[in-house]
């Protein structure tokens, strides 16, 4: 049953279009073609292992997890749901 001007599943078409939208963008971002034998960051050289495992791996595992964290970062996630990191 449709309410207001929306038509039925509409609600769930946006959702599917958004997630599809959010999948092409994180695989754009996914490096490809061939990696590099030396990390771009710190010159040390990277395992051929991990040239088969991550296509066009640019950096050593070292600098991947630095530059994983400094992504994350501390968001300050806070488990409670209080009311203050709601007002955030």
């Amino acid at each position: 049953m449709a309410t207001g001007w929306a038509g039925d599943g509409a609600v769930q078409d946006q959702i599917d279009a958004t997630v599809k939208d959010a999948i092409k963008r994180a695989r754009s971002r996914l490096p490809q073609g061939p990696g590099l034998e030396r990390c771009e960051e710190c010159d040390a050289p990277i395992p051929e292992a991990r040239r088969k495992a991550v296509p066009g791996v640019r950096l050593c595992i070292e600098c991947q997890q630095a530059q994983d964290e400094a992504e994350t970062g501390s968001g300050g996630y806070n488990r409670r749901g209080s009311k203050d990191s709601q007002l955030r």
